[in-house]
């Protein structure tokens, strides 16, 4: 399979103060992406699993451009993504979205949903004209289960569950290649999370999306990646096909989370 996207020895660090108990303040690193290394084929799901704070969502970030690493490439369908600036960066970005963890947080409070999800098509596109831009949004809400009916409210008036697919509508209105799914039902009952996932497993089918997917959950992690990386403090410490990391790991951290799960779906 050909690589979509190819991360090589990304580095991120972040200054941070001392304990003044020692009479002086002063700053450290703390390094929160240490070298890490990793391709995604087209079309697959690649799952990064670890405990908070182990640097899962800042590398995330990372891979979209939204933070800038301190070291390392990414290549990104054939283009190196870190020298892109202006006008191509900007092109290159309709084609990687990004599903934010907290359905509460990530959409616009004054915004009403049609405009939300319209937004992504007034930036890239704006030569749709208005009708053209209603209809494609429209068609995108009811993709993802919603109906034309959520258009002119505003996300208060909607679930949890329902406020993340309006959060898939937006992502997924611009057909890109790459989603980067960050923790997408961490934050939802579990039957809710569930139906999200299938949502995103049938989208992935039908439109031919590639998945990163960012998860502290393996039994989440085992419905859906077809590879998986184990996060720890930075680095990756284990990366395989799923079925072997569930069910043949070799490192002990892996283990370790393994055994705390206390009912693992086959995968």
């Amino acid at each position: 399979m050909q690589s979509l996207l190819e991360a090589r020895d990304v580095r991120k660090s972040y200054s941070r103060a001392t304990s003044l108990l020692s009479g002086k303040g002063r700053e450290s690193r703390f390094v929160a992406v240490d070298g890490v290394s990793f391709s995604v084929a087209a079309g697959e799901t690649f799952a990064v699993v670890g405990e908070s704070g182990c640097g899962k969502t800042t590398l995330a970030r990372m891979l979209l451009r939204l933070i800038e690493p301190d070291s390392g490439e990414i290549q990104f369908d054939g283009q190196d993504l870190l020298a892109l600036g202006g006008e191509e960066l900007r092109r290159q970005r309709r084609e990687m979205q990004m599903i934010f963890q907290d359905p509460f947080a990530s959409l616009n409070p004054r915004m009403r949903v049609g405009e939300i999800v319209g937004e992504p098509l007034a930036i890239h596109e704006p030569w749709l004209l208005r009708r053209e831009r209603h209809a494609r949004v429209a068609a995108t809400l009811k993709r993802v289960g919603l109906g034309e009916d959520p258009l002119s409210r505003y996300p208060h008036e909607f679930s949890g569950g329902q406020r993340q697919r309006i959060g898939i509508a937006r992502a997924l209105i611009l057909r890109p290649k790459l989603i980067v799914a960050d923790e997408p039902v961490s934050a939802l009952d579990v039957s809710v999370g569930a139906q999200v996932l299938l949502l995103l497993q049938e989208l992935q089918q039908e439109f031919g999306l590639t998945y990163i997917f960012i998860s502290h959950s393996l039994p989440v992690v085992a419905q859906v990646a077809t590879r998986v990386a184990v996060m720890r403090a930075g680095k990756f410490v284990e990366v395989g096909a799923v079925e072997q990391i569930l069910h043949r790991p070799e490192h002990s951290y892996t283990r370790e989370l393994l055994a705390a799960v206390p009912e693992l779906p086959k995968a």
